[in-house]
């Protein structure tokens, strides 16, 4: 504004004086040129300004008299908003990336609880798609009592546990809701099935625990009690010692149902490591040895084994694991039932160690959980054959520890085979031409037929 004064009082002090020397009538006329020439210039400085406006991004034009004073601050304001903006662009595009990385799923509400926004978790979660379900009521998409009086609520102290995904994809969610904003709502999800899952295998251990002592307990307890409320000469010798060897199987049954236990509680909590070269075919004999104690000559016991094959891992476990497969298929096989044993080499390099028997079987709906603690298909007969219901989990922990699976595969009435297949990155050929060494007996080891 400044400016303009000074142009046109300049101008107007120029046509003054011409005036006063060529006349009044030249006087105007150079005044009223400059006043054109005024108005052109701004016309065009108007016509750069206009210009730029429709690229106000870009920096203004310069050298326009007057209106570089109005333009400059413009300008730097235009340039910080957007310095600005983008800042907040980026801090808004870094919470969204948190928001998506994070474990639990997060959704924003509106006032009346239409969804604004979830990360992919919560979509997840409860099947939602953002692009679809934006702008829908949240109790239309969570159509359960439970949560529509949960979300009815003016507060929310709790969270709530919700079973959600019917039978297809069953999950556990526990969700919370909290105000914030002006009048918007975010809702927070959480899977807990797998700690649900866990607490209820707790649960279940605990009792099935709690069922295995009682029984042997109950027993020495009511003996116990028998032998000491009857005088001496009210018992035989031969029923006090009955008394006794009753009353020593329950106790060996509890001591093989905590050595299980200590077991099972070694394996979970022991590093997992490579190992070193174990001697499988020397730990089958041990086993087999055993096999045919238990079987006391009623079994036909068949063995085909590689001697130069061995695997990396922990003898103890591998010991296990292998007498535990076999002592199975000893007590769940009827007597002149046959048990086959195989420790080989496949030809993908992987190492095979099988039981094969000829004894009860299991139905295929039992087959998935056999090798969870303490489950029996038949709790009476498991019980009278002497095992303590932990075999297997024990064995499919090996397993798991030696980085190799356990496959089972059972026909009712006909027979089972449990097969433990080892990687080939564990296994190690002690010679150059593998040895296999076919053997089978009913009570010895002294007579040999091939496969």
């Amino acid at each position: 504004m400044t400016k303009t004064l000074v142009t046109v009082t300049l101008w107007a002090l120029g046509g003054w004086l011409l005036g006063a020397w060529l006349g009044a009538a030249t006087g105007w006329a150079v005044f009223a040129l400059g006043l054109l020439v005024m108005v052109l210039v701004s016309g065009v400085q108007l016509s750069r300004i206009s210009r730029w406006v429709l690229r106000i991004d870009d920096p203004p034009p310069a050298s326009i008299g007057p209106w570089d004073e109005v333009l400059a601050p413009v300008y730097r304001k235009l340039k910080q908003n957007r310095t600005d903006l983008q800042e907040r662009s980026r801090n808004f595009q870094r919470a969204l990336l948190a928001a998506e990385a994070l474990p639990d799923g997060a959704l924003m509400l509106a006032p009346d609880k239409t969804l604004l926004w979830c990360n992919q978790t919560a979509a997840e979660h409860l099947g939602l798609n953002l692009q679809q379900d934006r702008g829908h009521s949240i109790f239309n998409i969570i159509r359960t009592p439970e949560f529509g009086a949960y979300a009815g609520q003016e507060s929310w102290d709790k969270p709530l546990t919700l079973h959600w995904g019917g039978s297809r994809q069953p999950r556990t969610l526990m969700l919370h809701l909290a105000p914030y904003g002006a009048g918007q709502f975010l809702m927070v999800t959480r899977d807990i099935t797998q700690i649900e899952r866990l607490e209820n295998t707790r649960k279940d251990f605990v009792a099935n625990v709690s069922h295995e002592m009682r029984t042997p307990l109950t027993v020495l307890s009511g003996f116990i009690e028998t032998l000491q409320d009857l005088p001496e000469e009210a018992i035989s010798a031969e029923q006090r010692r009955h008394y006794l060897q009753l009353m020593a199987q329950q106790a060996s049954n509890m001591q093989a149902l905590v050595s299980d236990l200590l077991t099972l509680s070694s394996l979970e909590t022991k590093p997992n490591q490579v190992g070193e070269a174990v001697d499988v075919p020397a730990l089958i004999q041990a086993a087999l040895t055993q096999g045919r104690a238990l079987s006391a000559g009623q079994h036909h016991f068949k063995t085909q084994t590689c001697e130069t094959l061995q695997v990396r891992g922990h003898e103890a476990e591998l010991s296990s694991a292998i007498s535990n497969l076999i002592s199975n298929a000893v007590r769940y096989t009827p007597p002149e039932g046959t048990i086959t044993v195989v420790w080989q080499r496949d030809d993908d390099g992987r190492a095979s160690f099988q039981v094969q028997d000829t004894g009860i079987g299991v139905e295929a709906t039992h087959i998935p959980r056999l090798t969870e603690r303490f489950f029996r298909v038949d709790r009476g007969r498991s019980r009278a054959t002497g095992g303590t219901g932990l075999g297997l989990a024990i064995t499919k922990h090996v397993a798991l520890r030696h980085q190799a699976t356990l496959n089972i595969d059972s026909t009712l009435g006909k027979g089972s085979v449990f097969t433990i297949r080892f990687p080939a990155e564990r296994v190690i050929e002690t010679g150059d031409t593998p040895d296999y060494r076919s053997r089978s007996s009913m009570d010895t080891p002294a007579s040999t037929e091939t496969l």
